[in-house]
């Protein structure tokens, strides 16, 4: 149920303010279902394809796609998954771990500016 409570979260965020993958179910899959940090990245990146395929459609359907644009981000965004999984298993998982952190307080601190 944990699970499921976490995709419904992640479904309505990813739709609604377009983020739904590391921001919300890496850290709701670490504190709420008790995940460690890379199963957790790995399992976030798992469901993000399936929200994003879902989340494709809907917004073309109403027009809103750009597919040229998702393109130029998308084929370099491969490339930077393929780097960023390999760095991510040479760091500690306490980096991993703040590094993250940081990121999240510095874009809410950011946001609020």
């Amino acid at each position: 149920m944990r699970l499921v409570a976490i995709g419904l979260v992640a479904g309505l965020f990813s739709a609604v303010t377009g983020v739904g993958g590391g921001i919300i179910i890496v850290p709701l899959l670490i504190l709420v279902a008790g995940f460690d940090q890379r199963p957790a990245m790995a399992t976030s990146l798992a469901a993000v394809a399936a929200i994003a395929s879902v989340g494709t459609v809907t917004y073309a359907i109403h027009g809103e796609l750009k597919p040229g644009a998702a393109l130029l981000l998308g084929a370099p965004a491969v490339v930077g998954v393929i780097a960023g999984t390999a760095l991510q298993q040479r760091l500690a998982t306490r980096t991993l771990s703040f590094a993250f952190a940081a990121l999240l307080a510095a874009l809410g601190v950011r946001m609020l500016v």
